[in-house]
């Protein structure tokens, strides 16, 4: 981490960039390996597409939800993905069935095996189960209940049989619920929930199990917390041979391989608060404001100044960060204290590569979008 220091104070002279080091997204994906090494391991695009080139080389595929998503993963070579998503097109399904990568489609509603039927799909394909039980599940976000994905269990058998009626094969389900979670526990007993429920649902629609996906929900909190994934090892159940557990983490690989980087241009007050002002703010990294949280950072100091007057600093304070959009809710912390800061240095937001760029609204107010750079020489 000091080389990334060093790297910033002498070179990252102004505005905001990204960050990139795909070596920790390598290193995440081996522990993965070495904990289960019997899963089969898709990258959720969703979390970061900028590491979409590494994942076609160290994981097993690509989890994709566009057009947008599957065509840039076939451009770097990668030779199997899933699909998924509430809405998709016969268009977009005709075009997806000439594709000559393995793909297959997690089904979520009756017209969507409907469409699948009317392009003539040949694959077999996957049924997304919206268990609701699985909302209870400590996390982020939950994605069974009340949401517009999958289909409720009660629901699957005659899902069967109209898949059988338009000439798809079933070969299993899907089952991504939470969105995540830090508790090793939790999701051992969500992985476990999934593969009973999937043979009980196989043997109700009568259809051969070979493939269960758990969906992704590997817990890397912005802030640092991760799940124990070689606790969680100790924990899931096993599966007879030939039938295949397929996960899709996305941001326990991406979340440590990226950093935020942006120049302080101004410190004031308002109101007992310090405001720190950046070039850059949520329209590059929208997380914090998302989620509504305080992105821990370091004050990477510059002592390198251009101009003839004095140089506005804070010493020993609680400052609030914010950037460069006409919006109160332009904040990247709330409340971090700094020993010192001064206009000219650089905030490093560590811990930022999943999803902090790519649910951004890059083009509101029309700001200079974030440089990028990839370092993957430091390992």
């Amino acid at each position: 981490m000091t080389r990334l220091w060093d790297w910033v104070g002498n070179r990252c002279r102004s505005g905001a960039m990204w960050v990139w080091e795909p070596w920790r997204f390598v290193e995440r994906m081996e522990l993965l390996r070495r904990c289960f090494p019997q899963w089969t391991f898709l990258y959720a695009q969703k979390a970061n597409r900028s590491f979409v080139d590494v994942a076609a080389r160290v994981a097993d595929g690509v989890e994709c939800a566009s057009a947008g998503e599957v065509k840039r993963a076939l451009a770097v070579g990668v030779r199997r993905i899933a699909v998924a998503g509430p809405v998709m097109t016969r268009e977009f399904l005709a075009w997806l069935s000439g594709c000559a990568v393995e793909v297959t489609v997690h089904v979520e509603s009756l017209q969507q095996l409907r469409l699948l039927g009317s392009v003539d799909w040949s694959r077999p394909v996957a049924l997304r189960v919206n268990a609701s039980v699985a909302s209870e599940l400590p996390a982020t976000h939950h994605m069974t209940g009340l949401v517009p994905f999958g289909i409720e269990p009660e629901r699957i058998p005659l899902a069967v049989e109209m898949a059988h009626a338009v000439g798809l094969e079933v070969m299993g389900f899907s089952h991504h619920a939470v969105s995540n979670c830090l508790d090793a526990e939790a999701y051992a007993e969500h992985v476990a929930r999934s593969v009973g429920l999937s043979w009980e649902l196989a043997r109700l629609g009568g259809i051969e199990l070979r493939y269960i996906n758990v969906g992704g929900g590997l817990g890397s909190d912005p802030r640092g917390e991760c799940i124990d994934v070689v606790r969680l090892a100790g924990l899931v159940p096993s599966l007879p041979a030939g039938v295949e557990l397929v996960c899709e983490p996305g941001r326990f690989l991406a979340a440590p391989a990226g950093h935020y980087v942006c120049e302080v241009v101004d410190v004031k007050s308002a109101g007992g608060l310090t405001f720190v002002l950046v070039k850059g703010g949520t329209h590059h990294f929208r997380l914090p404001a998302a989620w509504g949280y305080g992105h821990p950072f370091t004050v990477v100091p510059d002592g390198w100044w251009p101009y003839e007057w004095d140089r506005p600093e804070v010493v020993d304070r609680e400052v609030r960060v914010c950037g460069e959009l006409c919006t109160p809710r332009d904040v990247l912390h709330p409340g971090q204290y700094v020993s010192r800061l001064r206009v000219g240095d650089r905030l490093v937001f560590s811990h930022a590569g999943a999803y902090g760029r790519d649910i951004s609204h890059s083009q509101f107010l029309s700001h200079e979008k974030a440089g990028t750079v990839t370092l993957d020489t430091w390992r």
